[in-house]
């Protein structure tokens, strides 16, 4: 990604929409925000995270139940490129013949395809698909996985129709997708039942 580039792109594209570049609020700012979109976009110069495993039982305790994780993640809509953000729950249940997560990996892989422009359709599928081949790489594959992601699409919110835009996606895998108990369990555990607290 070069700097110098996108910081004469967007010189000219203040320009365009009416600003002077020149003046002193403005000075310097197409590099910032040239500096801005190599953090927020780092995803299309990297590769994808290393996922820390562990053998289930490694430890003389095998783990079969339910594991949760929940953060936030910031993205930006491939369709105006503005952010959506929110929160996503994440949950899996190891094999007890497979392998289990290192549990802060969940928010690297979450951070890494967010840094590009997104979907959150799409954004939430490629998330579990690739912890999902991780944990299953010459292994036993997880009983079950399970991601919600809860956004807010700031091109419904602050543009358009003007209305809060929130949406949610998930993908259910193994158990979560054929077992209701196991989903339910999984939105008890994240106070979803009711709604999003």
């Amino acid at each position: 990604m070069d700097k110098q580039n996108i910081a004469i792109l967007w010189y000219d594209l203040l320009l365009e929409i009416g600003e002077n570049p020149n003046r002193s609020g403005l000075l310097g700012t197409p590099l910032r925000i040239a500096e801005m979109f190599n953090e927020l976009f780092k995803s299309y110069k990297t590769k994808p995270p290393e996922i820390t495993t562990f053998e289930n039982g490694q430890d003389k305790i095998i783990y079969d139940e339910m594991i949760c994780d929940e953060g936030n993640f910031y993205s930006y809509c491939e369709h105006h490129v503005v952010p959506f953000f929110g929160k996503y729950y994440f949950a899996y249940i190891p094999h007890p013949e497979g392998k289990i997560l290192g549990i802060s990996k969940v928010a690297r892989v979450v951070d890494y395809f967010s840094a590009k422009l997104q979907i959150q359709e799409r954004l939430t599928k490629e998330i579990v698909e690739y912890i999902w081949s991780k944990l299953s790489n010459n292994a036993k594959p997880p009983l079950g996985m399970a991601l919600i992601m809860k956004g807010e699409h700031l091109c419904k919110t602050m543009r358009g129709v003007k209305k809060k835009g929130n949406m949610t996606t998930s993908v259910m895998k193994g158990v979560f997708k054929e077992n209701r108990d196991a989903r339910v369990e999984f939105l008890n555990l994240i106070n979803l039942k009711g709604g999003y607290k």
